[in-house]
């Protein structure tokens, strides 16, 4: 019998990305790329990368589930879902010991409690404000006149602290310029916002409780400084996937896979 092949599209506020899995749930292309002003033409552009790295055709896509804020402008999808259930599969099938996802994405950020097949539980969600967020990471970035990259560096959050008390985008960078204008080090800055993320992210876990291994999702992941910061907090290591943005599109590539099988065994 012919491989089957199964996607993932993770339409977010920022970036896009796309995954393609086989019927044993190995990865076969994972893309990342900017949403920009349109995510069905993001999500499309990203699929067809993602299908000549796996040297596929949109038509051997046995199956296709769409998330993300921007997952109902995917008309290409079999189905769609949150990415809330999308971060927990990917979570748990990465890290089989998982219990709790932590994933901060570009606008908001999630603490989710999963069971033993990657199900959500409970979850705990920061989306009215982008602080501490990826975007809010640009923004200061920006503002320091630092690459992200830079901000990221765990050097900087080896020294003193300067506590950034605002939990406004908006406020919090009014903070950041009256703290250079005292001339007030960037290191000591940045030290105090990776604090002021991981404090939102606490708030967060404290609401639902950490249950078993600790995974982090989403883009901020890759801020070396912050995880850093944030196992000290928490008091223990956290799973960190080797690409932590595309953990969202391969769970809906799972997901995809599991609503096929449950269809066609019926």
């Amino acid at each position: 019998m012919a491989d089957l092949f199964f996607g993932g599209i993770d339409v977010g506020s920022l970036s896009t990305e796309a995954v393609i899995i086989n019927s044993e749930e190995q990865v076969l292309a994972e893309v990342v790329l900017i949403t920009g002003v349109n995510g069905s033409e993001a999500a499309q552009k990203a699929l067809n990368q993602a299908l000549e790295l796996a040297e596929l055709a949109q038509s051997q896509i046995a199956a296709l589930t769409s998330t993300g804020y921007g997952r109902a402008s995917v008309p290409f999808a079999t189905g769609k879902t949150t990415e809330i259930s999308c971060h927990g599969v990917g979570a748990h099938h990465l890290f089989p010991s998982t219990g709790t996802v932590i994933d901060v994405g570009g606008q908001d950020s999630k603490v989710i409690q999963i069971d033993d097949r990657g199900h959500m539980l409970d979850f705990s969600m920061n989306d009215k404000c982008a602080a501490g967020t990826g975007r809010f990471l640009e923004v200061m970035a920006d503002r320091l006149e630092l690459e992200l990259d830079e901000l990221s560096n765990p050097a900087y959050i080896t020294g003193p602290s300067t506590p950034i008390s605002s939990t406004c985008t908006v406020f919090a960078e009014s903070e950041v310029i009256s703290l250079l204008a005292k001339d007030t080090p960037r290191e000591q800055i940045v030290n105090g916002l990776q604090r002021s993320i991981v404090n939102r992210i606490w708030s967060m876990v404290v609401s639902i409780g950490i249950h078993g291994e600790v995974t982090i999702t989403g883009g901020v992941a890759k801020n070396q400084g912050l995880i850093k910061v944030l196992e000290e907090k928490l008091g223990q290591k956290l799973n960190v996937p080797k690409n932590p943005q595309t953990v969202g599109a391969l769970g809906a590539a799972l997901i995809a896979k599991r609503h096929h099988s449950d269809s066609t065994s019926t």
